[in-house]
């Protein structure tokens, strides 16, 4: 029915007065009605669902018979018993928050609903009391860090080794470990999270006509960037950097891909024409770092986090060019991936020494005194 102000306020059905499962299913809907009119994702919306539902469980009332300390008790249980990390608990503060603003607002009449058949109303059982703070800009795990040059070389050639130890054994797979190598070399080249790797396809190259010395690899249009507040992905244009990549990648495209057969559109299909499961090039990488006895805290993403340190603390680009590359919004973002190389501190100071024996040497003789 419309409210006042030209709001649809979804009241319930007379039959909800005994069945209370039916009022919290008519809520829910309604709340997801909400979150797609502000293009959340069907993946995010039920996430949020599923939280409310676990409430529900756990502390055995319905939102509107929901106080403070149900919450309370539900996110101790989370971190003490659970121990499930920093931020799962604060994404689940925040689901809970955002449907008890929903219910509560008085633009869909939940509240005076409710008050008619159960005589409660909703409340914000979510506040500053016992909501968990964002204070770190990144909640990455510590142990999480990213390789050192020598540690990629190693991976690199080791991964290139795999194809020649599978093709001189006389086993299937060795297109399968070129096109995982390429893969691997490509999510550090151009910086790229792994469902942006996978999800790459030929038609995402292109030139940069300020860079022709790249040809069709200078650019790389990425389709499947992480969203934001859970809407649509976010794309984004990263310029190639290195010219090594662009060999790896010009021979992959030319030589290995069109083994697949034709009509050629994913970069890494498989041998079905589907793209890389989403846990196919972590497995693959456990198995290299595994032989090469790396130490741990190291994964997919770490590819990512090596590219922005080496292109900033390692090469000197500037953190506004890595942030565009990045597709992050804020350069303190970007700062979080930054993470100097061991011997970071070494150069910086070897340049500064470099710079004062320079200047020293450009100086004029001094006259001596007669």
């Amino acid at each position: 029915m419309p409210d006042g102000s030209g709001n649809v306020a979804y009241l319930p059905v007379a039959s909800d007065a005994q069945n209370p499962d039916a009022f919290l299913e008519r809520v829910l809907e309604g709340w997801e009605r909400a979150q797609r009119a502000s293009d959340f994702s069907p993946n995010t919306i039920r996430t949020r669902r599923a939280v409310v539902i676990k409430l529900v469980d756990f502390s055995g009332h319905y939102p509107w018979e929901w106080s403070i300390g149900d919450a309370d008790e539900f996110f101790a249980h989370a971190r003490g018993v659970k121990n499930l990390s920093h931020s799962t608990v604060r994404a689940y503060q925040g689901a809970i928050k955002l449907f008890c603003d929903y219910a509560c607002n008085p633009r869909y009449d939940w509240s005076v609903a409710c008050a008619k058949l159960f005589g409660t109303v909703f409340i914000q059982v979510i506040t500053e009391l016992n909501r968990v703070a964002h204070s770190q800009p990144s909640e990455t795990r510590p142990a999480k860090r990213p390789f050192t040059q020598s540690e990629l070389q190693q991976l690199f050639d080791l991964a290139d080794l795999e194809v020649e130890r599978i093709l001189n054994s006389g086993r299937h797979g060795a297109l399968s470990a070129w096109r995982d190598s390429v893969a691997l070399k490509t999510a550090y080249a151009w910086g790229l999270r792994s469902n942006e790797l996978r999800h790459l396809q030929v038609v995402d190259l292109s030139r940069n006509y300020k860079a022709p010395y790249f040809g069709d690899y200078g650019v790389m249009r990425v389709r499947w960037g992480k969203p934001h507040r859970g809407s649509a992905k976010k794309p984004r244009s990263v310029l190639t950097v290195w010219e090594w990549s662009v060999e790896v990648l010009r021979d992959w495209v030319e030589r290995g891909l069109p083994r697949y057969g034709t009509p050629l559109t994913d970069l890494f299909p498989t041998s079905t024409g589907a793209i890389l499961g989403g846990t196919h090039l972590l497995d693959v990488l456990h198995r290299l770092l595994d032989e090469l006895g790396f130490p741990p805290g190291l994964d997919l993403h770490s590819f990512r986090r090596s590219y922005a340190t080496h292109l900033i603390t390692a090469e000197g680009f500037d953190v506004a060019f890595v942030q565009m590359q990045l597709g992050h919004e804020h350069a303190s973002t970007t700062s979080i991936y930054s993470i100097p190389s061991p011997d970071y501190q070494r150069l910086a100071l070897e340049r500064v020494h470099n710079r004062t024996l320079d200047a020293a040497r450009a100086l004029p003789p001094r006259k001596r005194n007669p």
